[in-house]
């Protein structure tokens, strides 16, 4: 019979920082160390939402194998040289000493660590150094965002290879594993009903679980659409609104139009970012926004454009940057408003008082999305929400109402399936570059003309809130001004109540002889009866929000309720359904709820 896990205290040096003080462990940690320990296993996965303690997790286990002398030695390997050091920091706080440092070069650290950090480049560097000291001393390898290791086949070939002869391995990761086909390794794999190889976790805990517990903050989603002007390679003006159905390539160029710091939108965007973070600061003074940008340059311009909004200069990180670190860290430890970063602040980086995000970028993965997500929710104390802005760009929108979906790696396809859309890196935006010239027409560089932006919808939880109107509007600022105390509960009510206030002002407005309301509407239209793709718009949002509803209560994906509603109904997919044909889902989805009860 197995001792609880709540029994096994012993720190690893009692003469640093007490293990009583770390052991106070979550419900979820405390599941998944009593059943790492009645297990035993070599190999061990654990998949925990970002911000839900796995370095915490994976320190108490070290420190259980250090204790009893199962192990002698660990090693740490993380993405990138900043989480390397903040595993050393986090380790050395519960007694177990860890050389950021370490060197493939030199191969020596001092008898005073117990442990080394390395990145999984470093590993590919060496493997055969790292694959000597497993097999010279009794090794726990920390496999931190394990993912990483599928990054190529040279590193996946060299993390076997180095830590094949580990006593233990652990391995943990935050977010979604990859879309390609490269096996993890030390990952287990078992065929699923279609026969296709996914991923087995030994422990799991998502987004909702920890939501519902209140170890993450609830995150609320403002999407932002708007008219995009641009000249194509090819020399033609094009204009399309961002949001509407388009084709893959329009899309692409809508959104990187979009993302242009000399237009409006992305200025409008920030704008209101900055409104939301005044409005969260009335509660938390030391909350601070974070700004993803694709490349150094748009992160500069983006820079400059929040100083002339608030008036301070945010703090720049651009890639591995010597300093790149210590700016993080001065941040975090701050209180200054906000941070523009490129990439690097998407994944591991603890800045617990982020609590406004832009999602600037061009990478459109779930993978990098569920990372830069999780660069927000880590609660200090409850009721903190998060917000973070985007583009209304449907793949967005889409990993937006459904990061409760935990997902698996998968090995392949199943048979007959299509393409997986989310399978290649940028590919929206890759796009966007390939067009080619007719015969005799010369190839010019792609031109953003113009853009403006107009809010154009909240989601949360499942269900999506608010009506379409212009940046800087009554409208708007409902959202914008939602309390930044609220617990996830609170939360829902509040937009429901704010959203069904806006339709009953809408609906009562009074109209003029010629059919327009002398009262604004916030979409600088007099009040006029909305055009029929605002029309569409609303139901659309209606028909996703019932969905993200009879998802909760059923379980089933969000594809499969559309897929059962167009199979009733008939019809074409959603975004090609006219206004009856989406009324019709809609009503008969609120039959299938009154029917259940």
């Amino acid at each position: 019979m197995s001792t609880s896990a709540a029994e096994h205290l012993p720190p690893a040096y009692p003469d640093r920082a007490p293990w009583g003080t770390a052991g106070r462990l979550r419900a979820w940690q405390a599941a998944a160390l009593e059943d790492y320990l009645t297990r035993d296993p070599r190999d061990y996965l654990a998949v925990a939402t970002p911000g839900a303690g796995k370095t915490t997790f994976a320190l108490r286990v070290a420190a259980e194998l250090l204790a009893r002398k199962v192990v002698h030695q660990l090693t740490i390997v993380a993405p990138t040289e900043h989480l390397k050091r903040q595993w050393a920091e986090a380790a050395d706080k519960v007694g177990i000493t860890v050389d950021p440092a370490f060197s493939g070069r030199t191969a020596r650290t001092s008898r005073d660590f117990t442990g080394v950090a390395v990145t999984y480049a470093g590993v590919a560097a060496h493997p055969m150094l790292h694959r000597a000291r497993c097999e010279n001393r009794r090794t726990l390898v920390i496999l931190d965002e394990v993912h990483h290791a599928g990054d190529s086949m040279s590193w996946g070939e060299a993390t076997r290879e180095a830590f094949d002869p580990a006593t233990r391995r652990l391995a943990l990761t935050g977010t979604p594993f990859r879309s390609d086909i490269n096996p993890i390794p030390f990952v287990t794999y078992a065929p699923d009903v279609q026969g296709v190889p996914r991923s087995v976790a030994d422990h799991a805990y998502g987004y909702a679980e920890a939501l519902k517990d209140g170890v993450v903050r609830p995150v609320l989603f403002l999407a932002y659409s708007g008219e995009m002007r641009w000249r194509t390679r090819a020399g033609d003006e094009v204009a399309a609104r961002l949001g509407e159905p388009l084709t893959k390539d329009i899309t692409a160029q809508a959104w990187r139009t979009a993302l242009d710091p000399h237009g409006d939108w992305i200025p409008s965007v920030l704008q209101a970012a900055d409104t939301r973070l005044t409005e969260v600061r009335r509660h938390v003074p030391d909350a601070g926004g974070l700004v993803i940008a694709t490349d150094q340059e748009s992160a500069r311009a983006y820079a400059a454009l929040l100083k002339r909004v608030c008036g301070e200069s945010p703090t720049v990180v651009v890639s591995d940057e010597p300093k790149a670190s210590k700016k993080i860290a001065d941040f975090s430890d701050g209180d200054s408003r906000w941070m523009v970063a490129v990439r690097m602040v998407s994944e591991g980086v603890d800045v617990p008082r982020l609590a406004v995000g832009v999602y600037a970028t061009a990478t459109q993965t779930p993978l990098f999305f569920a990372q830069a997500v999780g660069r927000f929710v880590r609660v200090r104390k409850r009721g903190e929400t998060a917000s973070i802005f985007l583009p209304t760009v449907p793949s967005l929108l889409s990993y937006a109402g459904e990061m409760e979906v935990s997902r698996d790696h998968v090995l392949g396809k199943p048979p007959g399936a299509d393409d997986d859309p989310n399978a290649v890196e940028e590919a929206l935006m890759e796009a966007a570059q390939r067009e080619e010239p007719a015969d005799g027409e010369e190839l010019m560089p792609f031109e953003a003309l113009g853009s403006d932006a107009s809010f154009d919808r909240v989601l949360y939880d499942g269900g999506e809130f608010g009506t379409q109107a212009r940046a800087g509007s009554a409208e708007e600022a409902d959202y914008l001004g939602i309390p930044g105390l609220l617990e996830p509960d609170q939360v829902a009510v509040l937009l429901r109540r704010r959203q069904a206030e806006q339709q009953a002002a809408r609906a009562s407005a009074p109209a003029d002889g010629d059919g327009t309301s002398s009262a604004a509407d916030g979409n600088g239209d007099g009040g006029r009866d909305p055009a029929v793709f605002e029309q569409i718009s609303m139901l659309r949002r209606e028909l996703n929000g019932l969905v993200g509803a009879w998802h909760h209560r059923t379980g089933k994906p969000h594809g499969v309720i559309h897929t059962e509603l167009r199979k009733t109904c008939g019809g074409p997919p959603a975004a090609l359904a006219t206004a009856a044909e989406i009324q019709e889902r809609i009503d008969t989805i609120r039959a299938w709820a009154i029917a259940r009860g």
